[in-house]
């Protein structure tokens, strides 16, 4: 039986409808083109293109088929950065909001700086690359089109980690960043660490020059700080802390941020990590940050501290799904930046509602629950000014965002 492809669902897959099995999904599909495959439950998983779409390209790289790292390189990047700004659209046309929406800001191929890879000890050696689309299957990824080239350079690292230290029977995970000071990798996963293993891992840093390696929680070696820059700081993440994924993205949402804040003279920066936003926001103005994870605080804190010429930066640690800041704690600041997690932050938005703070600048990673949130604001008198799009994940589905509110007049009054 054939198919015709009518949209594409929030995960990039292909959406048809039928009349035996209601929407069925099918993988690198386009809308427009004409399918058929076995359905099994409601998937095609090996879809056959009949009639392929006039936007269907050859994806670059050769591990596409195989590999679960990219989901969209069928497609021109013309449409998937209209399909990324429509997914952005329609999350807020569910809640009745319209804004002007522009972007997307897409980071270029071999900009990803960081990934968690898989690897497995082999009879020959490793296997070391990107598991397989909902498979257990490892890729290998040589020549990946989407990691930095410092992360593929990394690669005889990886598989001697997994040779030497790995097992036949599970997988050894590592979560690898490329800093200009070299790779940052954390190993989870492994055996319980004992001093043998803690000097042949200090070995292997050393011999494939990294610059610093985690075994679990617990660091081996620091041969030289992976640090990174945020705003005129230079900040050293701890271990698996949160950190955009390009260079590119990072700009493109700090510069949304500032544009948003604007000239605020006193700002909150809410879930502010190691402070992607507040250390470029300290530039202008006096910043408050609250982060539930101490060391990425004190990471921040450190960097602050080694800049030239920022303003004062105070912070603080709270847990804000739990014990979100009050109006009352919120009424000193001229503008409030928020990033949560893909979950939103909604009982904080609600007390943002209650503040009326002058400005609120949201970064999102989550359109759907950004809307939700944005409904929050809009129903107690903020007007959403202007989205930013923005891609750092290219060839995924994921889309990211940044946006201005600001309290209307007649809401103050």
């Amino acid at each position: 039986m054939e198919y015709t492809i009518e949209r594409l669902g929030h995960q990039g897959d292909g959406i048809a409808r039928s009349a035996d099995f209601g929407p069925v999904f099918a993988p690198r599909t386009l809308p427009g083109e004409v399918i058929a495959g076995e359905v099994s439950g409601n998937r095609i998983e090996v879809p056959r293109i009949i009639v392929p779409s006039s936007d269907r390209v050859t994806p670059p790289c050769t591990h596409y088929k195989a590999c679960g790292g990219c989901a969209l390189q069928h497609a021109r990047d013309t449409f998937v950065a209209d399909w990324k700004v429509d997914v952005v659209r329609q999350a807020l046309a569910a809640q009745g909001i319209e804004a002007p929406l522009s972007g997307p800001d897409t980071s270029p191929p071999n900009s990803r700086r960081r990934a968690t890879l898989s690897g497995r000890r082999t009879k020959k050696g490793a296997l070391v690359g990107f598991h397989g689309r909902a498979s257990g299957v490892i890729t290998e990824i040589g020549g990946c089109h989407l990691l930095h080239p410092g992360i593929l350079a990394g690669m005889p690292a990886f598989q001697a980690i997994v040779t030497q230290h790995g097992s036949r029977k599970g997988e050894l995970g590592l979560a690898v960043t490329w800093s200009k000071a070299g790779l940052d990798v954390t190993v989870s996963g492994g055996k319980p660490l004992d001093g043998p293993l803690r000097m042949a891992l200090a070995g292997l840093a050393d011999a494939h020059d990294l610059a610093r390696l985690v075994w679990e929680d617990e660091v081996i070696v620091t041969r030289r700080a992976p640090t990174h820059a945020m705003g005129p700081a230079k900040v050293t993440p701890p271990p698996g802390a949160f950190l955009q994924a390009t260079v590119e993205g990072q700009a493109a949402l700090t510069a949304a941020v500032l544009r948003a804040v604007g000239d605020a003279r006193r700002v909150a920066d809410l879930f502010s990590g190691c402070g992607t936003f507040a250390l470029p926001l300290a530039q202008k103005a006096e910043v408050h940050a609250v982060e539930s994870v101490a060391d990425m605080l004190a990471a921040m804190d450190r960097g602050w501290r080694t800049a030239q010429g920022l303003k004062r930066l105070t912070h603080a640690r709270r847990d804000l799904f739990r014990r979100p800041l009050l109006p009352d704690e919120l009424a000193a600041f001229d503008a409030v930046v928020i990033d949560p997690p893909r979950a939103g932050a909604e009982a904080q938005m609600r007390n943002l509602a209650m503040a009326k703070v002058p400005v609120i600048a949201a970064v999102s990673c989550n359109p759907v629950t950004f809307a939700r949130d944005a409904r929050i604001l809009s129903d107690s008198g903020y007007v959403l000014d202007w989205v930013q799009v923005v891609d750092q994940f290219r060839w995924s589905p994921h889309v990211e965002l940044a946006a201005r509110f600001h309290r209307s007049h007649i809401a103050q009054a």
